[in-house]
């Protein structure tokens, strides 16, 4: 009798002390028996990293976004502090050659 395959998923949650957020993929079962089929589920499984990746750079820029328009609408000085940007919000990597 073989094992039933069950569902898997890759998440991340974002939590601030104003929002929280679950990104969330989907990935097929672990159940492998084969050297093709750990090497199918570990090819699924970095492309998703990667997508989950993206998704969460793309909430956090968004908010980053957000936070300054509702800084500059508030009055507040505009000028951008990327160290401190960096320290709040973590350092974006992947595009230095990281």
């Amino acid at each position: 009798m073989s094992p039933t395959p069950t569902s898997t998923t890759l998440a991340a949650t974002y939590t601030s002390p104003n929002t929280s957020r679950k990104f969330t993929h989907p990935l097929p079962s672990p159940i492998a028996s084969s050297v093709a089929q750990k090497t199918q589920f570990l090819s699924t499984l970095r492309d998703s990293m990667t997508q989950l990746q993206d998704d969460v750079n793309g909430f956090l820029t968004a908010k980053m976004e957000e936070d300054k328009a509702l800084a500059v609408k508030a009055g507040v000085d505009d000028k951008v502090d990327e160290k401190k940007e960096e320290d709040f919000y973590g350092e974006e990597g992947g595009e230095e050659g990281e």
